[in-house]
C-alpha cells in the first residue's frame, strides 16, 4: 500500500516552473559538445587547435560555433593577443563555476548508468 508520504504531488505551477528551467538549461547547453568543451577548459586556457585535439571528434566549424555560443552565454571568454600570427585563447569565466554541481551530477549518473547497463 502506498502512503501519502511516498507520493509527491506537484502543483501545476511547480511542474511548469521545473519544465521551464529544464528547457532553459537544455537550450543553453544543447548538443553533445558544450559540456566537453567546458570540461576541457577546466585544465586552463586553451587555443583553438588545443581544444580541437582535446575534444575528440569535433569539427573546426562546429567547435567555432559552440565557442561563440558559450561566449554569448558567458561561460567562456575569448582573449585575442596582438601578435603575428594573431593568438586567440579561450578560458572559463567565473560564471561557468555555476555548472560544477550539474557536471558532477551528470558524470556520477553516467558512470552509474554505464555500470548498470554493462552488468546485464
Amino acid at each position: 500500500m502506498v502512503t501519502e508520504e511516498v507520493i509527491q504531488i506537484h502543483s501545476s505551477k511547480e511542474c511548469t516552473r521545473s519544465l521551464g528551467g529544464v528547457r532553459d538549461a537544455l537550450y543553453v547547453l544543447n548538443g553533445k559538445w558544450k559540456l566537453p568543451i567546458i570540461i576541457a577548459l577546466r585544465e586552463g586556457p586553451k587555443r583553438f587547435k588545443d581544444l580541437q585535439r582535446r575534444v575528440e571528434g569535433i569539427t573546426p566549424k562546429l567547435l567555432s560555433k559552440e565557442l561563440k555560443e558559450l561566449e554569448q552565454n558567458e561561460f567562456i571568454i575569448r582573449h585575442v593577443y596582438p601578435s603575428t600570427p594573431v593568438l586567440v585563447e579561450y578560458e572559463l569565466t567565473e560564471y561557468s563555476n555555476s555548472l560544477n554541481d550539474l557536471i558532477q551530477a551528470m558524470a556520477d549518473w553516467g558512470l552509474q548508468h554505464r555500470a548498470r547497463i554493462q552488468s546485464r
